[in-house]
């Protein structure tokens, strides 16, 4: 990796006119090698947030598989690696409505019965 004073040196206003910081050089560096300008600024955060080793371990072995998607195997890498927090996702516990039956123009709505404990039935409109 190229220390702060080689990036200063081969830096070129015109081309590098939003990188002031060595971690924004770095993820650009991450989003060439991997194909991936579009996503530019993730690498950028990636840089700035997680350790260079790490990234520099995933990002040597995404070169060395020669994937089509390598921005995805990256990702993946620095997952298998453990640099995120547990992001497993959870089914939360259906909690559905019953939808309610549309009722045509004519129709009646249907009468519900309900028993009391002594025996005796009401009949409710829903």
């Amino acid at each position: 990796m190229d220390s702060i004073k080689d990036v200063l040196k081969n830096f070129n206003p015109t081309r590098d006119k939003y990188i002031s910081r060595e971690y924004q050089s770095f993820g650009v560096h991450l989003a060439e090698k991997l194909g991936d300008e579009h996503h530019k600024s993730l690498y950028i955060k990636l840089a700035k947030q997680l350790p260079r080793p790490v990234l520099l371990q995933a990002l040597q072995f995404v070169v060395d598989s020669g994937a089509r998607r390598k921005g995805a195997l990256f990702m993946w890498k620095l997952k298998d690696l453990g640099v995120f927090p547990d992001m497993s996702v959870e089914k939360k516990s259906s909690t559905k409505k019953t939808p309610k039956k549309k009722l045509a123009v004519n129709e009646e709505p249907a009468a519900t019965q309900a028993q009391h404990s002594d025996g005796t039935l009401d009949l409710f409109q829903s």
